[in-house]
């Protein structure tokens, strides 16, 4: 009897799902294949809601499905080469975008022994679309929005979060996906920057924003996805004042913050030693840590320590010292910054991080010491890096020259070939 099979990631079976499971019993024998989680993690989207082991029972109770497999590839590679399927059944959702790259290197391996792919119609009814945005509203709950940070750092190789600083910037990174060297990837969590958050409000990065602006902008960018959200808390204020931070952000389902060990008037680390900065005592941060811990309500919450003794010459003896003192006081994770154009201190600094301490995330920001890719990052033990101003500093200069241009020429249509049109803005946007 001839095999079709199809891959599901679904916490919810709607009436697209069963279409499919009824194409599939038209051709033969029906496998479900259930999307692992570290493969959702990493790739999808729409992350479920419910276990792997919950949605292996779920697709089993399905009438016609006579078997469940979990897929552990992307590209179906362990399921080509384990079950040979002669049929491979998907939406024709994956005919355009990155995901057609996933149809192409599909078709090429099923071909070599005889394998056909079947493109569905994909099911647009009012049930369907009801269902797939209760299913994205829930993901964008706290409860489990809050939770992912964890779960990418204990699955992927590195964790990779853009800055965000407005609803837009966050769809950008929610939903730009690429396609390279038969692989996709994308971002998969967002930063939400002081310094971007505040050169967005035409204010200084001096923590003259205050927080119930901040939490505003996370409001704005929480509504509309569903990416974990790592949260830059510049100093963390006084001690009294962070403890309620810590229970503002986990209630609005932020992952992380970050904060650094300096007091006084934030001054942007950039600047180093060219402008007084005053780092905290240990002793002094290190309370300001267990405070937080103290005062948050779940286990999912991360307090990221940031040091800056890389950036104020303090030398690389002081910053390991901190780093121990910071997790001894509670730190989920470690976030070590320099202002050089090289990464060397940096990955000194992780080698000999790594050598005594083996499990704490370590984050690196890599704005001046760019060339250093994320596979080096990896080698030396970095569980997340983050860019932290790229979309800002890159929208900055294109809005000034478009301004420029429209000045110069008293019109518009010398910029118009550098817009994107308005129509395309408008389908990132998502529609009830």
């Amino acid at each position: 009897m001839k095999k079709s099979y199809v891959c599901f990631c679904t916490d919810i079976i709607h009436e697209g799902h069963l279409n499919m499971i009824a194409e599939a019993k038209k051709r033969g024998r029906v496998i479900v294949g259930c999307l692992s989680e570290k493969v959702i993690l990493r790739y999808n989207k729409i992350i479920p809601t419910i276990s792997q082991d919950d949605r292996i029972r779920l697709y089993k109770s399905i009438e016609d499905v006579d078997e469940v497999v979990v897929q552990e590839d992307m590209f179906y590679d362990d399921v080509i080469t384990l079950i040979q399927p002669d049929y491979i059944l998907h939406g024709d959702n994956w005919l355009e975008g990155p995901m057609r790259s996933i149809r192409d290197y599909v078709i090429s391996k099923v071909s070599e022994y005889g394998g056909e792919v079947v493109d569905i119609p994909y099911t647009t009814d009012e049930r369907v679309k009801k269902a797939d945005l209760q299913r994205r509203e829930k993901l964008a709950m706290p409860e489990y929005r809050r939770k992912r940070l964890r779960q990418l750092i204990e699955l992927c190789p590195i964790v990779k979060a853009m800055e965000a600083h407005s609803g837009l910037t966050g769809l950008i990174v929610e939903k730009t996906v690429v396609e390279r060297e038969g692989k996709l990837d994308q971002f998969d969590a967002m930063w939400i920057s002081s310094l971007c958050d505040s050169t967005e409000k035409g204010k200084p990065d001096i923590e003259l924003v205050d927080m119930t602006s901040r939490f505003r902008t996370i409001e704005d960018i929480t509504e509309v996805t569903t990416k974990p959200i790592i949260f830059d808390g510049d100093t963390g204020g006084l001690t009294e004042h962070f403890v309620y931070t810590v229970r503002s952000l986990e209630r609005m389902g932020v992952s992380a913050v970050i904060i650094e060990d300096k007091k006084g008037l934030k001054k942007n680390s950039l600047f180093g030693t060219e402008v007084e900065q005053t780092q905290a005592s240990i002793e002094e941060f290190s309370e300001k840590i267990a405070a937080g811990k103290r005062a948050q309500l779940t286990d999912d919450f991360m307090i990221i320590a940031r040091i800056e003794s890389l950036i104020l010459d303090r030398g690389m003896e002081d910053a390991l010292e901190r780093a121990r003192a910071f997790v001894k006081a509670g730190a989920d994770g470690i976030m070590i910054h320099s202002r050089k154009k090289e990464p060397d201190e940096i990955l000194e600094f992780c080698d000999r991080f790594r050598t005594e301490d083996r499990t704490t995330p370590i984050v690196v920001v890599p704005s001046s010491f760019n060339s250093i890719t994320e596979g080096e990052l990896v080698q030396h033990g970095v569980n997340i890096v983050i860019y932290a101003n790229q979309l800002t500093r890159s929208a900055f200069p294109a809005m000034q020259k478009t301004a420029e241009d429209i000045l110069k020429y008293h019109r518009a249509k010398e910029v118009d070939e550098r817009l994107m049109p308005i129509r395309d803005v408008i389908t990132l946007i998502d529609e009830l």
